[in-house]
C-alpha cells in the first residue's frame, strides 16, 4: 500500500511541474531601456529576468537552449511575448548566458 501511495505522489508531483518547449526571443535594447515590467519593476538588460504569458510573477524557471545545452535560471517579472509561437522573452543578460542573440529553441522547467 505504501508503494502505491508513493507512486501516486510522484505522478502528481510530475504533472504539477510546469514544462514547455518552444521558441525564446530576446527583448531588444530599445524595448527595455527606461520601461517598466508588468510587475512594476524597471526593466534591466543585465537582470536574469523574463516575460511569460501565464506563469506568476516571481516564478523561477530553468531555461535550456536545446541547440547547445546551455541553461540559465530566470525570474518571471513581465508578460509576453505576444508573437505566435514564442513562449518566453528573455532579457539580454539571460539570452547571452544561453548563447542566444535572436531566437532559439528552448525548454522551460519551473523550479519555484
Amino acid at each position: 500500500m505504501k508503494l502505491i501511495t508513493l507512486a501516486a505522489a510522484l505522478v502528481c508531483a510530475a504533472t504539477s511541474a510546469h514544462a514547455e518547449t518552444g521558441i525564446a526571443s530576446v527583448y531588444s535594447h530599445r524595448d527595455s531601456g527606461g520601461r517598466f515590467a508588468a510587475n512594476g519593476e524597471r526593466l534591466n538588460d543585465s537582470a536574469l529576468t523574463a516575460a511569460h504569458r501565464t506563469l506568476p510573477f516571481g516564478a523561477v524557471v530553468l531555461v535550456t537552449n536545446t541547440r547547445n545545452g546551455r541553461a540559465v535560471t530566470v525570474r518571471i517579472n513581465d508578460r509576453g511575448p505576444y508573437v505566435r509561437g514564442r513562449i518566453i522573452d528573455l532579457m539580454p543578460a539571460a539570452a547571452s548566458a544561453l548563447g542566444v542573440d535572436g531566437l532559439a529553441h528552448v525548454t522551460l522547467e519551473r523550479i519555484r
